[in-house]
């Protein structure tokens, strides 16, 4: 093998590595996990390609919109869900008080949903 053909098995090596790094992070590593309580505000399957499950949580509290300012909004979160059988049970939730564990990543995937949050499990639905 001659030195070209080394440097270039190298750096394309380096490439693919890094390449791969990059997307694992970016799409496939969890970068936290927790819990959220809230009241469903709408939950909806969605999507011209890739259906998908996204919902809504209203979040009991409120939250400042700008700085020194009378505005407030209620805390919102929203997720995606990929499992079929929790996506079942949260479209019958519509208006109800559930807690969901959900986990995070740094980007979204088009089969996976619109959001970073995809919910894992139901601890409760009151």
């Amino acid at each position: 093998m001659t030195r070209k053909a080394k440097i270039i098995t190298i750096s394309s090596s380096i490439v693919v590595l890094a390449l791969g790094l990059f997307i694992f992070f970016r799409f496939f590593f969890v970068y936290s996990t927790g819990v959220n309580a809230g009241d469903i505000n709408y939950f909806q399957k969605e999507g011209i390609l890739f259906k998908t499950y996204e919902g809504k949580m209203i979040q009991s509290g409120f939250r400042s919109t700008k700085v020194n300012t009378t505005s407030i909004q209620s805390n919102e979160f929203k997720f995606s869900v990929t499992d079929e059988k929790i996506a079942e049970r949260l479209m019958r939730a519509s208006g109800k008080h559930v807690e969901l564990r959900w986990k995070r990543h740094f980007g979204t995937l088009p089969w996976r949903g619109n959001s970073q949050f995809v919910v894992t499990e139901i601890l409760s639905i009151e």
